[in-house]
């Protein structure tokens, strides 16, 4: 995550574009441009052929504007899930128990760069990057070390990885299995893997194979874990980095779910029932600053995908048309500046999320525009979420600010510009071929560039930065990542494959590159052969693209 700074001037320039007056006027648009009018009456909401309450609808009730669930926290809490990873497995193992005795919920694995990648800790290229963002993951052997001692029949699982999803999940299901007296089927493990493909071709750029292939790679985990992993989310559906590249609140919705809706249309294609595993498919969205804007988007993502599912899939299991999502505060509002400043900030963020209903939720910490969180500024963050969960109100009733004229027509906007983008799409071919030719990549490059340019211009405050700069800009304590580790964890790797089998991982890799040239063969099965065998992510992920290729994206401008 990175602070929110010009490229072109230094923290003085800025200081001295856009001193606000105190009392000067709030911002008459929102976060992404729409205006927001003084006020908002009744005659705003009812300019649609559609009632308002057949629009809205009741919490827990079709279709889900107001919520999922009727009695919404009442019944449970969301679940409080910080993203934690870094170093070796033993060093984000101790991270993960720390977070749960001091009262999260479930786990969240942020996984270090070669990782996401598809490489080992010790190629060439993963020099000076392992462990540094999240942690090392090599072998089936790394992942047995990070969930060590952590029930994972009870705890629900959550890992952020997508090009290597499907080698990520052979693992863990390797690893909950082969734990003798303690092993968990695969069948009782519950959690979500992200996966989500489309998205990184988009906005996050981590890839291992060209986007065909890839989107093949994700439609046979849905296909898998709909037979084997029934309390699985094979696809956690990301907007939240189309929003951190820069994504309109309008754009992040849109684009997430084209993608989520390309993914459901792959799967039926294939002749998978979509009630089998509409009702495992999960969102992840981004809470951004702009309090009402984004409790707007959340509820209007509701409306658009039971209509979406129920209209276009024919889907008639209702949790098929229940769209669950988790909410991260947005990476890009924190700022190097002032950092303590990023406690409000997410706190206000994380309002957004519990009022618009997220059924999980990570705070990021005060710290993480400089450095990965220390523990200091990680339990300042989950305190967050439990102050708004058990003193402020926010979670008594389900909803809350359903009906608010504001709200209302805030939401029938988002939807509206949502279906606009949609419409476009279509025209391209869908959106795989929207991707391939560029289209969204672009509109998120022109909103971010705005942004940016409103900020320099002093159109958008940001408080500590481009006004209200003056006192301490003091740098807290931050966590430093030992560079030791990295030596550490190539030894792990090193020692791993001493102990492996060579006979057996090279017939694993053979089979694996023969089912992937069979484009009728589901790889998940074969991606379980090479994790039993002791195979490295690098070297399946070696195999693969020896009958996929790699990918080279086409610049944009």
């Amino acid at each position: 995550m990175s602070a929110i700074r010009s490229p072109s001037a230094t923290d003085d320039q800025l200081r001295g574009q856009s001193q606000l007056r105190p009392g000067a006027a709030a911002p008459a648009r929102t976060l992404s441009g729409e205006e927001v009018a003084p006020r908002y009456d009744a005659a705003r909401l009812l300019d649609d052929e559609l009632a308002l309450r057949a629009r809205v609808g009741s919490p827990g009730s079709y279709p889900f504007t107001r919520g999922i669930h009727e009695s919404m926290y009442r019944g449970r809490l969301w679940t409080m899930r910080q993203f934690a990873g870094y170093g070796t497995a033993e060093e984000t193992n101790e991270r993960f128990r720390y977070l749960l005795e001091h009262g999260q919920t479930g786990l969240s694995t942020a996984f270090d760069m070669p990782s996401l990648m598809g490489h080992d800790s010790d190629d060439r290229r993963s020099l000076g990057e392992v462990g540094r963002e999240g942690v090392a993951i090599d072998t089936v052997s790394d992942m047995r070390d990070l969930f060590a001692g952590i029930d994972l029949g009870s705890v629900s699982v959550s890992m952020t990885v997508n090009a290597p999803a499907a080698i990520m999940l052979a693992f863990y299901v390797v690893a909950a299995e082969e734990r003798g007296a303690g092993a968990v089927p695969r069948a009782a493990l519950r959690g979500t893997i992200q996966t989500d493909i489309l998205k990184e071709y988009i906005a996050q750029k981590e890839w291992c194979f060209p986007v065909d292939p890839a989107l093949r790679l994700c439609t046979d985990m849905i296909e898998w874990c709909s037979m084997q992993m029934p309390l699985w989310h094979p696809i956690s559906i990301s907007g939240y980095h189309i929003r951190e590249a820069g994504a309109t609140a309008a754009q992040e919705l849109a684009f997430t779910l084209a993608d989520g809706l390309t993914y459901v249309q792959e799967a039926c294609a294939r002749g998978v029932d979509v009630d089998s595993f509409a009702g495992r498919l999960s969102f992840f969205f981004n809470a951004q600053i702009d309090l009402f804007e984004e409790v707007a988007k959340y509820r209007a993502a509701r409306r658009i995908w039971a209509r979406e599912l129920s209209e276009r899939f024919g889907a008639k299991d209702e949790r098929s048309l229940k769209l669950r999502f988790h909410a991260q505060t947005a990476g890009a509002s924190l700022t190097a500046q002032q950092p303590l400043n990023n406690i409000t900030r997410t706190a206000i963020e994380a309002l957004a999320a519990v009022l618009g209903g997220a059924q999980s939720l990570h705070t990021n910490s005060f710290d993480e525009a400089l450095a990965l969180p220390s523990e200091e500024a990680v339990r300042i963050a989950l305190r967050t979420q439990q102050i708004i969960a058990y003193e402020s109100g926010a979670a008594a009733t389900a909803d809350p600010l359903g009906g608010s004229y504001f709200i209302e027509a805030l939401t029938d906007r988002i939807e509206a510009r949502c279906y606009e983008y949609f419409s476009r799409i279509e025209q391209l071919g869908g959106m795989v071929a929207a991707i391939k030719s560029g289209y969204p990549q672009r509109e998120i490059a022109e909103s971010a560039y705005a942004l940016q340019r409103a900020i320099e211009g002093g159109e958008r405050a940001l408080v500590g930065v481009n006004c209200f700069s003056e006192g301490s800009d003091a740098q807290p304590e931050i966590l430093r990542i030992d560079p030791a580790l990295e030596r550490k964890q190539i030894e792990r790797l090193r020692a791993a494959r001493g102990a492996r089998e060579s006979g057996a991982v090279e017939a694993a890799l053979g089979a694996l590159r023969s089912a992937a040239a069979d484009a009728d063969r589901n790889l998940m099965e074969p991606l379980l052969e090479c994790a039993r065998a002791g195979a490295s992510e690098g070297e399946i992920v070696s195999a693969l693209q020896e009958v996929f290729g790699s990918y080279r994206e086409a610049p944009v401008f």
